[in-house]
């Protein structure tokens, strides 16, 4: 009996020294948290060898370093937003000052012809920022879960033959006149017509603004290839031209959203297709591939 109080006295406290170290670790460890907790970036330590009290340090290791890369992302996030919400509206601001300028001329001007001029370079300059204005208000739409195209069945050429002849005027400014090269003109895809529609419209946007020849369009099986030569200082990277907000730094200037891109792709794929790009040489292609 005596021996048994014995193994049961030296058991009890065997468990009270193992409890109070215990109770000494969660102190420890909750007094390193409140450390983390005021910006440190410790990470924890345990004297205990218990298996479970050595991964619940780690553990909690690893949560601290997924949070500390959230919210590293986060702040990279934040100064790129803010980068580019200046940025934008800077770009806002240059076709809105063109335009304001180009109707002050015509307002001083006396020669009928020279008005007539000016006022046709404002409605350009304004024309610029609806455009811009317009993708901004897509860009915001496509964030919506709730987005759904409505798709049909469509004819593929007489749409891009419609944004074509509404970009004539681009086209003489710049003297090139587009090349279509359809294997089928009968060619149909299963697309909502509205942002089809948007679709061809950025691509030739981008095709003006940043290309320094004809716009070659050639359709090929289920997939459109819209191409065209580019300068060296406005050569993009295909890994990032359809990201938001990117730019060739060249092209800063020239009255873009930096969105056209971004959207096309977003565009292809809610429409269960795709769209990737290709450089080679000075040659530039965006092909957008149809389900």
């Amino acid at each position: 009996m005596t021996a048994g109080l014995a193994v049961l006295s030296i058991l009890c406290g065997w468990l009270l020294v193992q409890y109070t170290r215990s109770i000494l670790e969660v102190r420890s460890i909750r007094r390193q948290l409140e450390e983390i907790e005021r910006g440190s970036r410790m990470e924890l330590g345990v004297y205990s060898r218990q298996r479970e009290m050595l991964a619940l340090c780690r553990k909690l290791n690893e949560l601290g370093r997924q949070n500390m890369q959230g919210q590293i992302r986060y702040e990279k996030a934040q100064k790129q937003l803010k980068q580019n919400i200046t940025a934008l509206a800077h770009d806002i601001r240059t076709p809105l000052a063109g335009a304001s300028g180009y109707v002050q001329l015509a307002g001083e001007c006396r020669e009928r012809g020279r008005q007539e001029y000016y006022l046709q370079a404002a409605e350009g300059r304004l024309k610029e920022l609806g455009d811009m204005l317009e993708e901004l208000f897509l860009f915001t739409k496509l964030s919506d879960t709730d987005f759904e195209p409505d798709m049909r069945r469509l004819q593929v050429l007489p749409l891009l033959g419609d944004c074509l002849v509404g970009m004539y005027l681009q086209f003489e400014e710049k003297g090139i006149s587009p090349e279509v090269r359809f294997d089928s003109e009968g060619f149909r895809v299963d697309a909502d017509e509205e942002y089809l529609r948007r679709i061809f419209h950025n691509l030739i946007r981008n095709a003006l603004l940043h290309g320094t020849g004809n716009l070659v369009i050639t359709q090929q099986e289920k997939r459109l290839t819209f191409e065209n030569a580019v300068s060296e200082t406005s050569r993009p990277d295909t890994e990032q031209i359809f990201e938001q907000f990117y730019k060739a730094d060249s092209a800063r200037r020239k009255g873009s959203s930096g969105l056209g891109l971004f959207i096309v792709k977003e565009l292809m794929e809610k429409m269960g297709g795709g769209v990737k790009a290709e450089l080679e040489q000075e040659k530039l292609r965006i092909i957008l591939k149809f389900p």
